[in-house]
């Protein structure tokens, strides 16, 4: 895989590429001490057919495409919950493509995720079309066969430790739901049909129906 770096017009830190993991995810480290804000987003741009994030150590994660199973399961899912944003209008949705700018300044892209309307409109449109510095309410993380369990936790985690509200693991693989939220120890779902989102998401249930199964 090229990764195209020579596209960005400002220099940015030299980064070198490393062994690729079983679940084809690609890590990049800095050898000056990571890229600033300005540098990921130009790099973004010059590889825009890639999925990108970033840890708040300033390591660089690049995720392979996914694989047609795991892109109808994810079809269904967005398309579910697209469904119910649109009729509450309470928030806003966003898809796998979106990365936030978490607290912690870890850059992250969630499957699904959900922000209060106001929070939202708080935004200059200026910070609404950069890798927003805030963490949405609600995420969801859909496992994929390459993805590995323990790493999906930890970012779970990490996504209640810098503000969600509620978030979702779906584990098709083993057939379960993490479900996480503040001071609140982890609930596990097993073979669930479908699950709620209330109270955060008032009236929206997820049919897990070829999601999960």
């Amino acid at each position: 895989m090229s990764v195209r770096s020579a596209a960005i017009k400002r220099t940015i830190p030299m980064i070198s590429l490393a062994d690729a993991e079983p679940h084809w995810v690609f890590h990049l480290e800095s050898s000056t001490g990571g890229f600033s804000d300005e540098d990921f987003e130009r790099f973004c741009a010059a590889n825009s057919d890639l999925r990108i994030e970033m840890t708040k150590e300033g390591e660089m994660i690049i995720m392979m495409p996914t694989a047609p199973e795991g892109g109808k399961r994810n079809f269904l899912l967005t398309g579910r919950f697209a469904a119910w944003v649109e009729t509450d209008a309470s928030g806003l949705g966003f898809d796998s493509s979106t990365c936030f700018t978490l607290p912690n300044k870890a850059k992250r892209a969630p499957d699904t995720s959900w922000m209060r309307r106001e929070r939202w409109e708080a935004l200059s449109e200026k910070e609404r079309n950069k890798f927003s510095r805030i963490c949405p309410d609600f995420v969801i993380e859909l496992r994929s066969k390459s993805d590995r369990l323990k790493k999906l936790q930890a970012k779970m985690e990490e996504y209640i430790a810098n503000g969600a509200q509620l978030g979702w693991l779906i584990d098709p693989i083993e057939k379960k739901v993490h479900i996480y939220r503040p001071d609140a120890p982890i609930e596990i779902l097993d073979q669930p049909q479908e699950i709620s989102g209330e109270p955060l998401l008032k009236g929206f249930t997820l049919k897990l129906a070829g999601i999960i199964d």
